[in-house]
């Protein structure tokens, strides 16, 4: 176990993530040593120095979003004005009100300033306070990487046709030698940098899309929502935190990389206030409620993310979520409110205080065919229950 420092990089994400660097940097200062060494020309020289740039500013920015964390809502937090509470969303396990922008992280167990997602790789939720150090590490290690995979991929050619240079040369050539093992680990460093290059150069490109438009990704998906609920009106929702391309950026990014603001307090656009998107918000929750609809288990759901005993159909095609799959019982009662082919997202319905109710909360996937839909029907002033079996 690690405590302390290291507690928050003890996690297959962070050392992950740091052996593909040791290993990228490592590789390709050794095989640039040989294949355009540093102390014999000036172009030798910079290339050098540019690449353990990019490395070093990889590590640092990837160190910095890790340990600086998103910045998170204190315990307890509540408005200024007490009557602003009105229009804001209740945290049961933090105790307090959400600020706008904040979201509860189930893995962080706390909210969230301006929260855009849980990042696996630095272990840590990507947020307001270490937004601009987690797009810089991706955009350095998308460049050392594109950088790494030229020095490796040129001196894995030069180790490959070594006896040729040396025999049919000009005598002038760089010869780069590399043994079994150091093929090994050429090779493999080089499908790790075009890997990094096309995995982290997507969510780089992803990032920069937010950041031009000021939209983290848990607010593309509650203005989606907005947009749909709004699909056969006149009305237009105005996104409140769109202030220009310009200033977009500089709410996230400069060369200290530090956050701008408070991370509760924002500047808005004009006919917009603190509270547009939390208002919408609370309506969308509001109306998530009614669509809510009772399931009785009548299989009992395993947990598994891949249940074979369930059917092929149901293995093969799960949701495309990190999000939980939970174990159930026969006779236990969900209240679902999102719905797949084969799975369904809900809540299990416990007997609980209500003080205890959002700690000890239950939600996740399970298989469609575990359960059957609880359908109230009012008949002659009684509430009648009959069971509808979902295929």
């Amino acid at each position: 176990m690690c405590y302390g420092t290291f507690g928050r990089i003890c996690h297959w994400g962070p050392l992950t993530a740091l052996g593909i660097i040791k290993l990228v940097s490592g590789m390709t200062i050794h095989c640039n040593g040989m294949w355009w060494p540093p102390s014999r020309t000036l172009g030798g020289f910079l290339n050098s120095l540019l690449f353990m740039s990019f490395s070093g500013l990889t590590l640092y920015n990837f160190l910095s979003s890790m340990y600086h964390g998103p910045g998170y809502l204190s315990l307890n937090w509540k408005p200024a004005k007490e009557s602003d509470s009105a229009y804001l969303q209740w945290c049961g396990v933090c105790h307090g009100y959400k600020a706008p922008r904040s979201h509860h992280c189930r893995k962080c167990g706390r909210c969230v300033l301006k929260m855009d997602h849980h990042c696996p790789w630095i272990n840590n939720c990507v947020g307001w306070g270490n937004h601009a150090h987690f797009t810089s590490f991706l955009a350095f290690a998308t460049l050392g990487c594109f950088h790494a995979a030229i020095v490796l991929g040129c001196s894995l050619y030069r180790a490959l046709n070594r006896v040729h240079y040396l025999y049919y040369g000009m005598g002038n050539e760089p010869i780069v030698y590399l043994g079994l093992y150091g093929i090994i680990l050429c090779v493999l460093a080089l499908g790790f940098t075009i890997g990094v290059v096309i995995a982290v150069g997507m969510l780089l490109i992803f990032q920069i899309r937010a950041i031009l438009r000021n939209r983290t990704g848990i607010e593309d998906w509650i203005l989606e929502k907005a947009n749909f609920r709004r699909r056969h009106t006149d009305e237009v929702f105005i996104f409140p935190y769109d202030l220009g391309r310009w200033n977009n950026i500089w709410q996230v990014m400069n060369l200290s990389c530090q956050p701008v603001g408070d991370g509760i307090h924002w500047p808005v656009t004009a006919n917009c206030d603190q509270y547009t998107l939390t208002r919408e918000q609370i309506e969308q929750k509001d109306e998530k409620r009614q669509r809510t609809k009772m399931y009785k288990i009548i299989h009992p759901a395993s947990g598994s993310w891949f249940p074979i005993t369930q059917g092929l159909r149901v293995c093969c095609c799960p949701p495309c979520t990190d999000e939980t799959r939970i174990k159930l019982q026969i006779g236990d009662m969900v209240l679902v409110t999102r719905w797949r082919k084969y799975w369904l997202f809900g809540e299990k319905m416990q007997d609980l205080p209500q003080d205890e109710e959002s700690l000890h909360r239950i939600r996740g996937w399970f298989p469609r065919r575990c359960a059957v839909e609880v359908v109230d029907s009012a008949s002659n002033g009684e509430q009648s229950v009959r069971e509808k079996k979902i295929k």
